[in-house]
């Protein structure tokens, strides 16, 4: 089962939250989040994503991880900071560098018998407020939708 929803907080500001439960125990789901490379995996091919920072890359906190990817078309760099890494209950990371004004994503993982419940929190703001703001939380919505059916392939349904 997964859901998502977005919800507007004021201007371009925005926080969606996504939920998907997955038919493994988080002692095998939480290791594949736990290889920066896995993100490709996840990321939707439109956006041509790739991981810049060299091998070897070992998660932790304070870790900076550069990326490349294109928006709408648009190459862009991003760069973000691991703020907190809670093997295997969860981590945060927000952009130090990149296209929103704020990007500030908390990934939980909740053990539930033989699954695991992940779950995601993006705060996000854009430039221009709410009519920009729209346009991209769609997109947001639909990496996340995109995400999910990744996990849900992966990982097995429920």
């Amino acid at each position: 089962m997964a859901d998502i929803t977005v919800v507007h907080l004021r201007g371009g500001r925005f926080v969606l939250r996504a939920r998907v439960e997955l038919p493994q125990p988080i002692e095998q789901v939480f290791p594949f989040f736990s290889d920066a490379h896995n993100l490709e995996e996840l990321t939707p091919p439109w956006l041509a994503f790739r991981i810049l920072t060299p091998d070897p890359i070992e998660i932790r906190e304070d870790l900076e991880l550069d990326y490349r990817l294109r928006v709408r078309g648009i190459p862009l760099r991003w760069t973000s900071r691991i703020e907190s890494w809670q093997p295997p209950h969860g981590f945060r990371d927000s952009q130090i560098r990149g296209p929103y004004r704020r990007w500030e994503h908390e990934h939980l993982f909740t053990a539930n018998g033989d699954t695991t419940v992940a779950r995601d929190r993006v705060d996000f703001e854009v430039l221009g407020g709410y009519l920009p703001g729209r346009l991209v939380a769609r997109d947001v919505r639909r990496i996340f939708e995109y995400r999910q059916a990744r996990l849900q392939r992966l990982f097995g349904e429920v």
